[in-house]
């Protein structure tokens, strides 16, 4: 059987479990407890004394492991110990791709996008020298490209490497061929995120009706479209859907990782953000506090889900009138994001509007203008007019100029009136 890139974004945890006892097992003779444990911190160019008798495709395996439930850490430290090996042996093309390509998605989990994105091409252009060009291996990379690109809010090179990658697909399956499952959701995603959402939702329908004959209703492939669909309903106001949907996806993601596991935070803070949109103050804080604390445990402070999570918590802190704490985590968000997914991501152009939006509340007026005009630019640069960040943002400038103009009338009040009043 030929191995396939690694590239969806869900997981069998009862194979996964099955092939940890496995592998572990096999090597508890080789490779010491301890090794596993520590942080790693700087890839390594040589492969450690207790790998070396592993093969680069024994520690991709445990890798994935690892990716499988979050534990990205030791995850990175054994595929950097896989690419070291491959590398030592003189492995072919095919698994140094493949070495190249785990650690790509491994780094866009973990939200080092610009080194996710530098692997990624370079397994890309070793598979382009190894298959026939509309090879499927290549069009499954592709996907993981253009999650990387979307991440980074490039959606003219997210849209361009989708299409080739559907070009490939297409050139050897049919269009219900259960493998463009995963394909239609990446096509949705990219869809809604640049404000097409009733085309998303036919792309997730799509998807839907080829997920109801390979998997059951409670497999996490089904959690991981119905969260999908729930971001959808939220984005058009559509909250009794949004939350009937989160919560079904939650109830099948706690039965598979437990019920404080990082992995729910996306569905926490759809939960949140819907609760918070309903007034739902209290619930929206709770959930958001669940997230961050979890994604706190697992991955540190420097994950751009870390940063959401604060820049949502930051709103709801603005609409309870805590100005102090959301202006902490506010600025705090806008920070991580910067450095994480940088400063021309549409996701760091929303943390800084979120961030005007509370200085306008302070009255801090001249200190909200600088931040919406570099939201409103990043953002004009990459959608459409009518996209639905941009009609956020132009409302933040609408309340900021009634502020502004407010402000300038009080003050020629206040000139007029000490002139009037100065003695002559």
């Amino acid at each position: 059987m030929k191995e396939r890139t690694f590239a969806p974004k869900t997981f069998n945890l009862k194979s996964v479990i099955f092939t940890t006892i496995v592998i572990y097992a096999l090597i508890a003779l080789v490779v010491p407890p301890q090794a596993l444990s520590g942080r790693v911190r700087k890839p390594r160019t040589q492969p450690s004394r207790a790998y070396a008798a592993l093969s680069s495709k024994t520690l991709r395996a445990m890798a994935r492991i690892h990716i499988a439930t979050a534990n990205y850490t030791k995850a990175q430290f054994l595929a950097e110990q896989a690419l070291a090996s491959a590398r030592r042996d003189n492995a072919d093309n095919k698994e140094l791709a493949f070495c190249l390509i785990d650690l790509a998605y491994l780094y866009n989990c973990q939200g080092q996008l610009e080194n996710a994105a530098d692997m990624c091409a370079l397994g890309l252009r070793l598979q382009e020298k190894t298959y026939y060009p509309k090879h499927p291996y290549i069009a499954y990379t592709l996907r993981t490209m253009s999650d990387i690109y979307q991440a980074q809010g490039k959606y003219d090179k997210a849209n361009a490497v989708l299409d080739t990658a559907f070009d490939i697909m297409l050139d050897s399956h049919l269009s219900d061929d259960k493998a463009m499952t995963q394909f239609y959701i990446d096509r949705g995603e990219l869809l809604a995120a640049q404000g097409h959402f009733d085309q998303a939702q036919d792309f997730y329908d799509r998807a839907e009706k080829l997920v109801a004959q390979v998997y059951k209703e409670n497999h996490l492939f089904n959690a991981n479209l119905m969260l999908r669909k729930a971001e959808l309903h939220l984005a058009k106001g559509r909250y009794v859907q949004a939350d009937e949907l989160a919560n079904r996806a939650l109830e099948i993601q706690q039965r598979v990782y437990g019920r404080q596991h990082c992995l729910l935070a996306p569905t926490w803070l759809v939960l949140a953000n819907s609760a918070r949109a309903q007034g739902r103050y209290t619930q929206a804080e709770n959930l958001l506090q669940l997230a961050l604390n979890s994604l706190r445990q697992k991955h540190g402070e420097t994950h751009p889900l870390v940063a959401q999570v604060l820049s949502a918590l930051g709103m709801v802190y603005m609409a309870d009138g805590r100005y102090a704490e959301a202006d902490q985590v506010c600025t705090q968000a806008v920070d991580m994001l910067e450095k994480s997914v940088g400063p021309g991501s549409d996701q760091t152009a929303m943390a800084l509007n979120n961030l005007a939006r509370l200085y306008i509340h302070q009255g801090k007026l001249w200190q909200a203008k600088p931040l919406c005009d570099r939201a409103i630019a990043t953002l004009q640069s990459m959608f459409e007019t009518n996209h639905p960040s941009i009609t956020e943002v132009r409302k933040t400038i609408a309340q900021l100029r009634y502020k502004l103009s407010g402000a300038t009338e009080v003050a020629r009040a206040d000139s007029a009136f000490q002139d009037t009043a100065a003695p002559r």
